[in-house]
């Protein structure tokens, strides 16, 4: 921090992997303004992040619209709030007629998942919305593993538009992007805005997510 104060920088956006935590650093008494990006800041502070809720709101409209009815969310740990967020809007939208799966944000538990579905008795899910794109590919694969069609009898949505991972995926893969470059460009605004010395009022403001739709859903998919 610093050989960042050395080099006379106006303002600083901090960034973390999660709302609900605050990073390890106390940036509170910095002679700079802070912003704060996925990461808890402070009481006084502007944090940015995406709308959670809005964006599994988005994917799980867009499964209903295909006809799914059954529609399984398979997730990461519900210690995120990010988590809690999705799966609240995801319960908005279709009950609780099935659990929701917590594990990992891993490919593991994406594969795993599905084991626990097709290896159980009683119908099958026609949707399956992920909490992350890993989880998604993973679901994807497994699902194929089983000779289970997608999208034909199975849609799968991610979260995230990891391009590396959504676009690899075989079918390419339907996902929730949370708009990074948009949310990057508001904090920069925001924290040239407090170095000149304009009034910002403090709190968290969320921007709305996007869904890229691919091949994994069905529906049209982006040219």
């Amino acid at each position: 921090m610093d050989a960042m104060l050395d080099k006379n920088v106006d303002g600083i956006i901090a960034s973390g992997k999660r709302i609900d935590r605050r990073l390890p650093v106390d940036l509170s008494n910095l002679p700079v303004p802070v912003v704060y990006a996925f990461t808890e800041g402070t009481s006084d502070s502007v944090t940015f992040c995406a709308d959670d809720f809005q964006g599994a709101t988005l994917a799980v409209e867009w499964l209903l619209g295909l006809g799914r009815r059954r529609i399984a969310h398979v997730t990461g740990p519900d210690s995120f709030v990010s988590v809690r967020e999705r799966t609240r809007a995801y319960h908005d939208l279709v009950g609780d007629a099935l659990p929701v799966m917590y594990g990992t944000w891993s490919e593991a538990w994406g594969h795993e998942a599905v084991a626990k579905i097709w290896d159980a008795p009683g119908p099958k899910p026609d949707g399956i919305f992920c909490g992350n794109d890993q989880i998604a590919r993973a679901v994807v694969d497994a699902l194929r593993e089983r000779d289970v069609r997608v999208p034909e009898e199975v849609s799968v949505v991610g979260f995230d538009n990891w391009e590396i991972v959504a676009a690899q995926t075989r079918p390419p893969l339907t996902t929730v992007d949370m708009n990074l470059k948009a949310l990057g460009r508001e904090a920069g605004l925001t924290v040239l805005a407090l170095a000149e010395g304009r009034a910002v009022e403090p709190g968290i403001r969320t921007l709305p997510c996007e869904l890229v739709v691919r091949q994994s859903c069905g529906g049209n998919p982006e040219h």
